[in-house]
């Protein structure tokens, strides 16, 4: 269907047929479970029943016979033969479960978050569904949040790169192609900058801070050809988002070109009366559609007052012709006119459920998540004694739990998850011990700790040659409504390490959690730290085999782990301020007196079982040949005896500018292998985009002077010189 078909088809709609197209209602509301009574929810959303046949799509619901029956059901009842679009929230797998994208953005591979999405729209798309929303690219630097498990990190070029990794993953290179999901980025703009980190809260960002920061990984969805956009629920610049013009219409599509549907997040429209934007459901209703948020999603304002608004002259018709367009051509663009259930087939749904080529990437993406904190020679645990004389103790509430997908895991089914099953499949000559592994329940049950059972423990564990501390939170406290204001591990969970700390054998913590936690208070008492995350189906294996040796840990934190949280926000690309503390004992510095500035571990941090040595940093110009302004490079070598990965990290520093600048941005990385004794030359080419910032006459710049070009292991671990670039 070409755009002359589109326009034509839009003459032949009524206008409640065209509301109907820009309202998104649970599949609930069409019959997809025939046994609810839908009064109350009808009544509740002023809803009347003969509008139901319009809408236009629906959220969240699964099963390739399931949608195909409601699309059947649809398609007799439309009288214009349009589709319904079937969206869900797969975020980080559908039948297989990958690591939540905190972790995946750990491993600095977007190939394999490209992989995770690739492998999610499979599975998603023989399920019935037409668009994710996904991927969630807030740039998150307070962990209090609960949403910081769905982003990849505190840095606005990591997270575009991810971004754009996973639009191609769920995308390829047509959405219409089978196997393909549309992608839908969210949430815009700045809903990973609430104020103290609560959900729903508040957000006040300048215009420099948003377009530097906040902004940039949006847009790199928008380059990458994301078919839509999701809405906030935060205000930016003090208008809630779904009714924010100048967001949706001056920067989305004036400034970046996006031509697809924009839609609200779940009752964004109705919340504009809560924030008090809009004094009543009509003005919410007219604000939203000429701000130019195309789909109202889980609210009807649109439909129960669009055609008065027209009628009075407070909205012009071309408005929401324009949105129903742009939801038509996103149809059209799946295909769904000629085959309106795409790629809804139960038999390949079927053959695709536990698919072992699925599974095992799965673990090879799980397999390079993890970072390892700290380590004083006890992991390595093959490297410690014979295995047929090693005694290992596990304790802690993730000892045998298969509870590790995360929020928004939408395969919730049980399987082989438990860190315990895959020690001792991997280690069968090895014996294992366990003690106090009661499970922790949610903090939103009101559930704050397991049970007290440490005595016991301490008896149990007494005469194991180490101790593995299987210890987090619970999955159902990250995600959405998920904030708090205390990231420690519960009290029995730290007491518990202290006490096997005293039993003087080796302890080893590995961290379950959805969000950098404060591990201050155990890690003294821990010899080894394997931040796990949620890593989904391959959690066992992967933490089993980074464990024992049989691989070796190469994530990097994408978040800053701070010390306190009262250090928070604390991020590696801060500003100096005119009074920075620089390690002297001075009062008139910005410092605190009773916590360090820095945090417990800083950005792009990790350890291995490798170990790398850096030689020969070099930084050259180059005369802006073809863009480029100069160039860095250094040789990194692997010293020691065990083959590893390590990740080479450039940041830059620009001296002296209109505005004040980051201490450090990264600006690129990579990612290497290297076998014992072996070395490799890494360059990064630096353009004039590197160097360019938002200046106070609103634009992007580039101005010549000096900059600092730092390479090395980590935000905090690098090799700087200063150069004149003009």
């Amino acid at each position: 269907m070409n755009s002359e078909k589109i326009n034509e088809l839009v003459s032949q709609m009524t206008i409640t047929e065209k509301l109907g197209q820009l309202t998104q209602l649970a599949p609930f509301f069409l019959g997809m479970d025939p046994t609810m009574d839908l009064t109350g929810p009808m009544n509740e959303m002023n809803l009347k029943p003969e509008w139901i046949k319009e809408v236009g799509s629906t959220l969240n619901g699964f099963g390739a016979r399931e949608l195909k029956a409601l699309q059947d059901r649809h398609m007799a009842n439309s009288r214009l033969g349009i589709p319904l679009l079937f969206m869900a929230d797969i975020v980080h797998g559908y039948k297989t479960g990958f690591p939540i994208p905190l972790a995946m953005g750990s491993s600095f591979e977007p190939a394999l978050y490209e992989r995770a999405c690739e492998i999610s729209a499979k599975e998603g798309a023989a399920s019935g569904i037409h668009l994710t929303f996904a991927p969630m690219t807030d740039l998150v630097r307070d962990p209090r949040w609960g949403r910081v498990m769905e982003s990849t990190g505190e840095d606005a070029y990591l997270n575009s790169v991810m971004t754009q990794a996973a639009v191609r993953g769920y995308q390829g290179q047509n959405p219409r192609d089978k196997g393909r999901l549309a992608s839908c980025v969210k949430h815009f703009a700045a809903y990973g900058a609430p104020w103290g980190g609560r959900d729903y809260n508040t957000v006040d960002q300048s215009e420099g801070m948003l377009r530097e920061y906040y902004l940039p990984a949006y847009k790199a969805a928008v380059d990458a050809g994301v078919a839509m956009v999701m809405t906030s629920f935060n205000t930016v610049k003090r208008v809630p988002a779904s009714a924010n013009k100048w967001l949706m219409r001056d920067v989305l599509r004036e400034e970046w070109g996006f031509e697809g549907p924009v839609i609200s997040d779940y009752a964004a429209v109705d919340e504009t009366i809560t924030h008090g934007i809009a004094a009543d459901s009509a003005e919410a209703a007219r604000k939203c559609l000429e701000a130019g948020t195309d789909i109202e999603m889980m609210s009807s304002h649109y439909l129960v007052n669009g055609e008065a608004l027209v009628s009075e002259g407070k909205l012009d018709i071309a408005i929401i012709d324009e949105a129903v367009r742009r939801v038509l051509e996103l149809k059209n663009a799946l295909g769904l006119f000629e085959n309106p259930y795409k790629d809804a087939d139960e038999a390949w749904e079927a053959e695709l459920l536990n698919h072992p080529e699925h599974k095992r990437a799965a673990y090879e993406i799980a397999i390079e998540c993890p970072v390892l904190l700290k380590n004083e020679g006890v992991l390595p645990l093959n490297n410690l004694k014979p295995e047929d004389k090693l005694k290992i103790g596990v304790a802690g509430p993730f000892t045998g739990t298969d509870r590790v997908m995360g929020s928004w895991a939408v395969n919730r089914e049980s399987g082989d998850r438990s860190l315990i099953q895959a020690l001792r499949n991997q280690m069968p000559q090895a014996e294992f011990i366990t003690a106090m592994t009661g499970e922790l329940g949610p903090l939103q049950a009101d559930i704050t700790d397991v049970p007290d059972e440490i005595d016991a423990a301490v008896e149990r564990l007494r005469d194991c040659d180490v101790i593995i501390a299987a210890v987090g939170e619970n999955s159902e406290d990250t995600g959405e409504s998920a904030s708090k204001t205390i990231l420690r591990l519960s009290g029995n969970q730290e007491r518990m390490i202290h006490a096997l700390h005293g039993l003087g054998k080796p302890v080893v913590a590995v961290l379950f959690c959805g969000r950098p936690m404060e591990i201050g208070p155990i890690l003294a008492d821990c010899d080894a730290v394997l931040q796990g995350w949620f890593l989904g189906d391959a959690s066992g294996a992967a933490l089993a085999d980074l464990l024992i040796g049989k691989a070796n840990p190469s994530g990097r934190l994408t978040m800053s782990i701070p010390v306190s949280v009262g250090q928070i926000p604390v991020h590696y690309n801060a500003f100096r301020t005119g009074r920075p503390y620089r390690g002297l004992h001075e009062r008139y510095v910005s410092r605190y007196l009773d916590c360090d500035n820095e945090p417990l571990f800083p950005f792009g941090y990790g350890l291995s079982y490798s170990e790398f040595a850096y030689s020969d940093f070099m930084v050259e110009k180059t005369g802006n040949s073809d863009g480029v302004l100069a160039k860095a490079r250094i040789s990194v070598t692997n010293i020691s005896n065990v083959p590893g990965k390590e990740t080479v990290q450039l940041y830059i520093h620009d001296v002296a500018a209109q505005v004040v600048r980051p201490v450090k941005e990264l600006k690129g990385f990579r990612k290497l292998e290297l076998q014992p004794g072996e070395t490799a030359v890494v360059s990064f080419e630096i353009t004039k985009e590197m160097l360019s910032y938002w200046n106070e006459e609103r634009e992007f710049c580039f101005e010549p002077g000096a900059f600092d070009i730092m390479l090395g292991r980590s935000s905090a671990d690098v090799e700087s010189t200063r150069i004149w670039i003009g």
